[in-house]
């Protein structure tokens, strides 16, 4: 290629050179031409690197190559379309391709949609032994998402060893750069039949118009005449480049006159015009990259289009201006992937080189019914029960995945067992109580926390000595105060009612208000029916009766429960009083727990004490060994289910971890096992775990539900009952009084002739006769 270019400028005499589309001979080619001070119109698929355009000033990219950071940000739309994590990069090995920053630009793309790449693959330029050892190796790792950015005769031969290999099948995701996407139109069946199922990108340029149409139609003609054999005479990329090129190179030239090579750079860096690829503009010597791309998808002989990825606006169908875009690829057409188009890969598998993944399991756990061991003697086998295997295990159901594991047992340090994970020892993950903290961040990741979160006081109870006004808290104060009101008020009209019959119910007034109070609130307790002379104050009492019966029987059923149940107080109510009086205090095993008591909350490390089992909490509270104890969280709730009429919390919670799953930093399985986490508590699922191994007895020491006030809330309509019924005796009793008074004032002088006459004739005597009266008197 150095001598040919050599040649044709001293031989031909050339004014410029279309150069060649691989990088590696333009670079060659640049040098000839900066020596002759003649441009160079590379048409390299691969942008040009900025040090080559300060080493060869007469080097023109000539080729709208496809934006590097563009490309790798549509790359990762994909990967984040799919919800993958984790892709391996697989690249050629020349001396441009590293500098060109793909493995950077993918990188900061993939690190934006919260994916990373696992692995770098470089392949040499040439096809050789060593494909089969990397592809071996890839097919025993974890990431099953590849994107390959080489050139098309390398993909060639690497794909068809992949095939081979049986990687072109189910799991698998094959993602193309441009470099080898748009040339695939050029692939013959069989190199097509090695790439089933693969999803390209590549640069787009509108492939309508009539100049497109007329060039098609001539280019066609020309090389079915030239080369007969060829079954494919569509117009490729290179060839709509080159004749965009051409046209450049013509209209400087055409301007330029006799000048030199320096002029013809700068005509061509000023051109402006329509090419067949769009906008044909020069800047810095370099044409303006393509930021829309077309995503595409090898299918049959050939490949299907999906759809498009624009920079800044995301995927869609098409590309005009009432388009609408998504940021997921899934709104385009159905993918074929590789192994069939119903299955879409999750990106990720269990390593074919791990049968199982060893999760290690602690075995000194301080309450079992998080975690217990127990080995069987008989069957030499382990069996491993608990809260956190039971979270555990329905997490990993919940993955869209087979996820082989086997529990192996650890009889140690919770951090030693966190630092064999970090090594890859022996264990490649954790489950049981273990506390998330940030010092073991260093040596491992965990899942959210899958129980609360924070270190708790326990303390024993005492029981409530302020007692002398338990009678009023049966009811509230609205509800004394209107049983006053409605006896007073029932009082009164039966007292108003109940006066003319009876002479005990008059008097002064003095007498008459302490008759009234009497005669209300002894209706609480007895009823004088056959002492009341009217239907009227009859009727009131009965109703009334039956209300101040409902009423007493509430109120002595609520005031034997709260004589009989234990009203339970804290006897220590903050750690400053713990500190003043240099009490000891306890914890459970672990080396966090005492060194936040020391350095956060101030304790001295003589003043606590080490428990391993809650049977030695809850003795050294109950004898005063200790005056409080110290648990996370989720054990002191099971603590308390066990001893809930002994201890009760006191204080606040201090923010600590909660409890996680352990994983190597980096883990691939990370995210999904998160959001398997996320929907066991979601479901209502982790919620019954906690329940199942709880109780549902004393699980809220501190709420008051046990002995509730009694309200107008559960009384109001009988209060309405009684209230109305004297009103309605009350009220007909007005209208009585009044009728009577009418028809007496008629019969008034009557009356008193015939008085008159029978006191002439002979003396009244009058009978003695007992007359009872409400009030028990007699007349």
């Amino acid at each position: 290629m150095f001598n040919a270019a050599r040649s044709l400028i001293k031989t031909k005499k050339v004014q410029a050179i279309l150069g060649p589309h691989a990088w590696e001979e333009s670079s060659l080619v640049a040098d000839v031409c900066t020596q002759a001070h003649i441009p160079i119109l590379s048409l390299a698929t691969d942008s040009t690197p900025e040090w080559a355009m300060l080493r060869w000033p007469f080097l023109i990219q000539a080729s709208s190559s496809p934006n590097q950071r563009s490309q790798m940000k549509a790359v990762a739309a994909i990967v984040q379309s799919w919800e993958w994590h984790r892709v391996t990069l697989i690249y050629e090995d020349t001396t441009n391709s590293a500098s060109n920053g793909v493995i950077s630009h993918l990188s900061t793309a993939l690190r934006e949609v919260g994916a990373e790449i696992d692995q770098l693959i470089a392949l040499p330029p040439f096809p050789s032994s060593s494909f089969s050892e990397k592809l071996q190796r890839l097919k025993g790792e974890q990431c099953r998402v590849f994107v390959v950015h080489v050139s098309l005769p390398l993909a060639i031969h690497f794909f068809a060893k992949a095939k081979k290999m049986e990687m072109m099948t189910k799991d698998y995701v094959w993602i193309t750069t441009d470099t080898i996407t748009s040339l695939i139109y050029s692939l013959d069946a069989s190199a097509i039949s090695s790439m089933q199922g693969v999803i390209g990108i590549k640069a787009y340029f509108p492939e309508t118009g009539p100049r497109f149409q007329e060039f098609t139609k001539k280019f066609k003609k020309k090389f079915s005449k030239d080369h007969p054999e060829e079954k494919n005479h569509e117009p490729g990329i290179f060839a709509v480049k080159a004749y965009d090129a051409t046209w450049a190179v013509a209209l400087a030239l055409g301007g330029a006159g006799k000048s030199g090579g320096q002029e013809i750079i700068e005509k061509i860096s000023s051109t402006d015009f329509n090419g067949l690829t769009g906008k044909i503009r020069f800047n810095g010597r370099k044409l303006a990259p393509s930021h829309t791309f077309q995503i595409v998808n090898v299918i049959g002989k050939s490949y299907r289009e999906l759809g498009f990825w624009t920079e800044g606006r995301g995927f869609s169908e098409a590309i005009d201006q009432t388009v609408f875009y998504n940021s997921s690829m899934q709104v385009l057409e159905q993918v074929f992937w590789p192994g069939g188009p119903r299955y879409t890969p999750k990106g990720w598998t269990v390593s074919t080189e791990i049968e199982r993944l060893r999760i290690g399991v602690p075995t000194g756990s301080m309450f079992k019914q998080f975690v217990n061991v127990e080995h069987d003697d008989q069957t030499n086998r382990f069996s491993f029960t608990g809260f956190s295997i039971d979270v555990f295990k329905a997490t990993i159901e919940r993955l869209p995945y087979d996820f082989p594991y086997e529990f192996v047992p650890f009889d140690g340090d919770y951090d030693d067992l966190v630092k064999q994970v970090h090594l890859k020892q022996n264990f490649r993950g954790v489950v049981g109580d273990v506390k998330i903290l940030a010092s073991r961040y260093q040596y491992a990741e965990f899942t959210e926390a899958y129980t609360e979160s924070g270190l708790v006081m326990v303390v024993p109870v005492q029981l409530q000595t302020n007692r002398a006004l338990l009678f009023m808290k049966p009811f509230t104060t609205d509800m004394w105060i209107l049983i006053m009101a409605i006896n007073i008020y029932n009082g009164f009209v039966v007292w108003l009612i109940e006066r003319n019959h009876c002479p005990e119910l008059q008097g002064s007034v003095m007498d008459q208000i302490g008759t009234l109070l009497w005669l209300g609130f002894t209706t609480l307790f007895s009823l004088n029916g056959e002492k009341l002379h009217s239907n009227l104050s009859r009727m009131a009492m009965v109703v009334w009766l039956f209300v101040a019966l409902v009423i007493t029987q509430s109120y002595t059923a609520s005031l034997t429960s709260m004589l009989t149940v234990q009203q339970l107080q804290p006897a220590t109510r903050n750690i400053e009083t713990l500190k003043n009086s240099n009490a000891m205090v306890g914890h459970g095993k672990g080396t966090h727990v005492p060194t936040y008591l020391k350095d956060v909350l101030g304790f001295q490390s003589t003043n606590l004490k080490n428990f391993s089992s809650p049977q030695e909490c809850a003795q050294a509270l109950k004898s005063g060994e200790i005056a409080a104890l110290f648990l996370v969280a989720p054990f002191a709730k099971l603590f308390l289910a066990m001893y809930c009429k002994s201890f009760i919390l006191a204080g606040p919670s201090y923010k600590i971890g909660g409890f996680g799953f352990v994983f190597p930093k980096g883990s691939s399985m990370l995210a999904d096992i998160n959001e398997a986490l996320l929907k066991v508590a979601e479901s209502g699922t982790l919620g019954e775990l906690e329940n199942s191994m709880t109780g549902t007895e004393c699980l809220d020491m501190e709420s008051d539900h046990g002995n509730p006030t009694l309200s107008l809330n559960s009384f109001w309509i009988l209060f309405i009952l009684t209230g109305g019924t004297s009103t309605v005796a009350l009220v007909f009793y007005v209208i009585l009084g009044k009728w009577k008074f009418s028809h007496m004032l008629q019969h008034k002088i009557n009356w008193r002739l015939i008085l008159a006459m029978l006191s002439k004739n002979y003396q009244l005597r009058p009978e003695h006769h007992v007359t009872k009266c409400p009030i028990g008197g007699v007349l």
